[in-house]
């Protein structure tokens, strides 16, 4: 999904801090009005103003549930993946290299832009439908960020048993040591825990990455802390395992992942190291240059939004 906010965000976070220890910071997702002809809304919750990153986790909006028309048109990116997860409702992914796909629950979207690639997505039908749906990103290391672009779908993915009761998904990377056939850069995992009422869980983590679980659905305690859905339980690093206890029955979605290599510059959808690298992107997208190529069946494209009056930044965390 495309970034319409891109100009509103602060350009420089100072003070910078490592992640030297378990942490246990609840946040806020935000909520964000696309507007336009899509008239939907989203809510945020990475990246923060203290924490840019989760591992190489840079971005996590959750659209839904609503009823809504998706229509977003052909954008670009830069640097990253998208991971489109979806909970209710199918959309249709379109992208330069010539995918034409539908994703539907339980299936998982996952883009490889690299140098550059563009991509839209829309609901499918005419008129309004139920929609509920994660869309997050992942910085790419320096060894694939300059690569080709890439895609793959996967419709069949592992699953891990609990001892205490309920599954998780693996969508990205590795929990439990089940691995996800995704393709992925840097050391990281991604997972959809599913919890009957009633039960706890300990939630077994590598303690040299550094974790954070997103309410989705219910109701659950996490290391103590209560986590109502749309909220980020920040878990910090050096734990082997949480403690996870579901009020109701409840879906939550795990990030984790080794601290990321470097700091990175994100503006509007691309991820980078220089503010020279975005500018250059931009212009790449408005002039239409070859590097992002042209999304079949599409005779419109989301233009760039101005550059903002200030330098950007690399981003760097504060808890």
């Amino acid at each position: 999904m495309t970034r319409l906010d891109a100009s509103t965000e602060p350009a420089e976070i100072e003070s910078a801090v490592e992640c030297d220890g378990p942490r246990t910071v609840l946040l806020e997702a935000r909520q964000v009005p696309l507007g336009g002809l899509r008239a939907m809304d989203v809510r945020r919750s990475l990246p923060q103003r203290d924490l840019p990153l989760i591992g190489a986790w840079c971005f996590l909006d959750r659209f839904g549930p609503q009823e809504t028309v998706m229509r977003v048109d052909p954008h670009p990116h830069i640097g990253l993946q998208t991971v489109t997860w979806p909970f209710v409702g199918e959309v249709r992914h379109r992208d330069t290299l010539g995918s034409d796909v539908l994703i539907s629950r339980g299936q998982l979207n996952l883009m490889t832009a690299g140098d550059g690639i563009a991509h839209s997505e829309y609901s499918t039908g005419h008129g309004p439908v139920p929609l509920d749906a994660l869309q997050l990103w992942v910085a790419l290391p320096e060894s694939r960020r300059h690569g080709l672009p890439a895609f793959e779908q996967h419709t069949d993915l592992p699953t891990v048993e609990f001892a205490g009761g309920g599954t998780a998904t693996v969508v990205l990377g590795e929990l439990a040591g089940v691995a996800s056939p995704a393709s992925a850069y840097t050391p990281i995992i991604g997972a959809e825990l599913n919890l009957p009422a009633g039960t706890a869980v300990l939630l077994p983590l590598h303690p040299q990455w550094e974790h954070g679980l997103v309410g989705i659905f219910g109701d659950v305690t996490v290391a103590g802390t209560r986590v109502a859905p749309d909220q980020l339980l920040y878990l910090g690093i050096h734990r082997d395992r949480v403690l996870v206890r579901a009020e109701t029955d409840a879906t939550v979605f795990l990030l984790g992942g080794e601290p990321f290599e470097d700091d990175i510059v994100m503006w509007w959808n691309f991820v980078g190291r220089t503010h020279e690298e975005v500018v250059e992107a931009r212009e790449a997208w408005e002039a239409r240059d070859a590097r992002f190529g042209d999304v079949p069946g599409h005779d419109t494209r989301i233009p760039a939004p101005e550059m903002p009056h200030v330098r950007l930044a690399r981003r760097h965390r504060r808890i």
